[in-house]
């Protein structure tokens, strides 16, 4: 089994500070995919593919002979939120921060590249470091590539980490792992009119009203159901903040999630039956964003993971319940590529991800390094065809 040693430890220790003072935001991740290439060239990487589906960046380590594909796969943005903190490399960006944890994920997968100068004995391995992921485009970006055919791999592997849960407990499902989700924009047409003739204009204000109560029956079950999804209203606008008009137009944002992707299906469906049952005249137009299909966790490549924690000697915590926040990971099973997304535990005193005072813990840098390590070596050093 591969181990880091303290100065490795020490070196991707101080590479995540340094990702961390100097956060970008999905699809502006440039200088950070920079950085990348020059550590992945220190280590002798085969083939290096930059600005992959934005500013990605993947790189190849070849086996000594022909086998399997692995990726391995980590995040590069941070998010538009300001950081609480009195940390010495807190973010040095306004408004910009690494509050998710992906400035940790790239250093244990630059972690694994350090692992990889001792080549596997056969196949080969590619760490890709996807740009976008919190906007759920950069993986498809990625697919979409025509540089795409010539790194698409048979498994790949990825972790998030997981605020609340035991530090460096392994978390593991087969079948849904994240959930599916989108969002939904809906913007409502009508006409204004003054505010003492209220009558001679078209206002979206009871038909928005009426929805409100409406979506809020959208929700059912509990995660660990088959049946589950949620429907949460994040935004509502009606008309101009005034006192003459009477307003002709609002908009309401939604963000629509469930377990599975036919159950995004069947969700999408019943709000536009709602949409379509309105009696007001209005021009209804709807849009889309940050679309996350169903992340599915693949039964052998999962078998795999654990295998290697166990050997590793790590906790393992069964999953009986998918996450709800989403993962576009599950775009590359949708490649049938076998894929599992592991959870990687943050402490159970650990703030929660996307809150302003959340950091990631460094101490899981090696844990997360070497279990990646192992499971490269279960697939192309223990098995044969």
């Amino acid at each position: 089994m591969y181990t880091l040693t303290p100065a490795q430890i020490s070196r991707l220790t101080a590479l995540r500070h340094d990702f961390h003072r100097q956060p970008e935001i999905s699809g502006h991740e440039e200088q950070t995919a920079a950085r990348i290439v020059q550590e992945l060239s220190t280590m002798g990487a085969d083939l290096i593919w930059k600005n992959l589906g934005g500013h990605g960046v993947a790189a190849e380590f070849r086996g000594k002979e022909d086998g399997p594909t692995v990726m391995i796969r980590c995040e590069l943005d941070a998010l538009p939120i300001v950081e609480q903190s009195t940390l010495p490399y807190r973010s040095e960006i306004p408004g910009k921060a690494h509050l998710c944890g992906h400035d940790g994920h790239m250093c244990i997968v630059l972690g694994v590249g350090l692992g990889l100068m001792q080549r596997p004995s056969r196949g080969r391995v590619v760490l890709l470091f996807q740009p976008a992921e919190e906007t759920g485009v950069g993986a498809q970006a990625v697919i979409e590539d025509p540089r795409w055919p010539q790194i698409r791999p048979d498994y790949a592997f990825s972790y998030h980490n997981v605020p609340g849960r035991p530090l460096a407990e392994i978390g593991l499902r087969q079948g849904p792992a994240n959930c599916a989700s989108r969002g939904m924009q809906i913007r409502f047409h009508g006409k204004t009119s003054h505010a003492a003739a209220p009558e001679d204009g078209i206002s979206p204000g009871q038909a928005m009203a009426s929805l409100v109560q409406q979506f809020s029956t959208l929700s059912t079950g509990s995660i660990s159901d088959s049946d589950y999804a949620l429907c949460t209203l994040t935004h509502v606008r009606l008309g101009e903040p005034t006192f003459g008009v009477a307003p002709g137009e609002g908009e309401m944002r939604l963000t629509l999630r469930c377990m599975t992707d036919t159950g995004m299906a069947e969700l999408i469906g019943q709000v536009e039956t709602m949409l379509d049952a309105i009696s007001e005249p209005l021009d209804i137009s709807i849009t889309w964003h940050d679309i996350f299909p169903s992340s599915e966790n693949d039964v052998e490549a999962t078998d795999i993971a654990r295998q290697a924690a166990r050997v590793r000697g790590l906790d393992i915590h069964e999953m009986d319940q998918p996450m709800r926040w989403s993962e576009d990971f599950g775009r590359f099973a949708l490649q049938g590529v076998k894929s599992t997304m592991m959870f990687l535990g943050a402490g159970e005193s650990q703030p929660q991800l996307h809150n302003p005072d959340y950091d990631f813990p460094d101490a899981l840098i090696p844990t997360g390094t070497e279990l990646l390590l192992d499971t490269i070596h279960r697939v192309l050093d223990c098995s044969r065809p």
